[in-house]
């Protein structure tokens, strides 16, 4: 049976395409907390669940792909995938290639601490600290970027668990990585906490292909509803041990269909909500 959000999109909708019955999603399997190998098989994580309740809320079947992130933008482009429910940054160099939905996540860089480490509530707090990052990762070159101007020194280690794993030991004060991860990393190891949130003003979205304006405007206002009803607030929780701030995007649903600000948002003046 149809949601009645499903209900209100039927203007939108009307002439496109009926609703499918299945979708075919890709996501990275391992990039967790997002997406990660589960101990009973197959993978687990909060793009996971998003992508179930999802399938749940338009009353169709959700077959999830895990595979590498490389080669799920061109796999969409292919038409092997209907859209895509890896976390993908928001980009106006993206934005030409594909269609996104709103942002439902933000996408920022976060320090992990010591549990006893002093706070730090600015960058400039860390200047003559070691700070491990994740050998060639965005973290990486944004840190060394910043070390003239900061002061700190920056450590790189094979992988983010590493970095992570030398603050445990003391051979660094603080690890940056994005915010969702270090909330993960955070949440599994009682010896460090979240530290300094860097805000860079980004979100995630689902890609879909230019021209499925009426497939994303069903999937997004599923999305709107899940900000609404509590549902991206209780998986944050689950995943990231984390209640998304007031104004982010797991709350918030943005004006039209699409991410304000970029190339395919299309202006429109739904109501958001689960009401239909």
């Amino acid at each position: 049976m149809k949601t009645p959000i499903l209900a209100a999109l039927a203007a939108l909708t009307m002439g496109a395409a009926e609703a499918q019955d299945s979708y075919t999603v890709a996501l990275d399997g391992t990039f967790a907390p997002h997406a990660m190998p589960s101990l009973s098989g197959g993978v687990e994580g909060f793009n996971v669940d998003l992508a179930a309740i999802i399938g749940e809320r338009l009353g169709a079947e959700m077959e999830i792909v895990a595979t590498q992130f490389s080669g799920i933008l061109p796999g969409l482009a292919a038409g092997t995938y209907d859209f895509v429910v890896a976390p993908t940054t928001i980009t106006e160099e993206r934005a030409e290639s594909v269609l996104f939905s709103e942002g439902y996540l933000n996408t920022d860089f976060q320090f992990v601490l010591a549990a006893d480490a002093e706070e730090v509530d600015a960058l400039e707090g860390f200047a003559g600290k070691t700070i491990a990052v994740n050998k060639g990762s965005v973290y990486d070159s944004w840190a060394r970027e910043l070390a003239p101007e900061i002061g700190w020194t920056v450590e790189s280690y094979g992988t983010n668990s590493d970095a992570v794993q030398a603050v445990v030991s003391g051979r660094a004060f603080a690890n940056v990585a994005g915010n969702t991860v270090s909330a993960w990393a955070a949440k599994q190891n009682p010896a460090i906490k979240l530290g300094y949130l860097h805000s860079t003003g980004l979100v995630w979205g689902m890609p879909f292909r230019k021209g499925d304006e009426a497939l994303r405007a069903r999937v997004e206002a599923v999305i709107e509803c899940l900000k609404t009803d509590g549902t991206m607030v209780a998986l944050s929780e689950k995943w990231f041990g984390v209640t998304p701030a007031e104004g982010s995007a797991a709350v918030t649903p943005r004006p039209g269909w699409g991410e304000p600000g970029f190339a395919g948002h299309a202006e429109d003046d739904h109501a958001p909500g689960c009401a239909g």
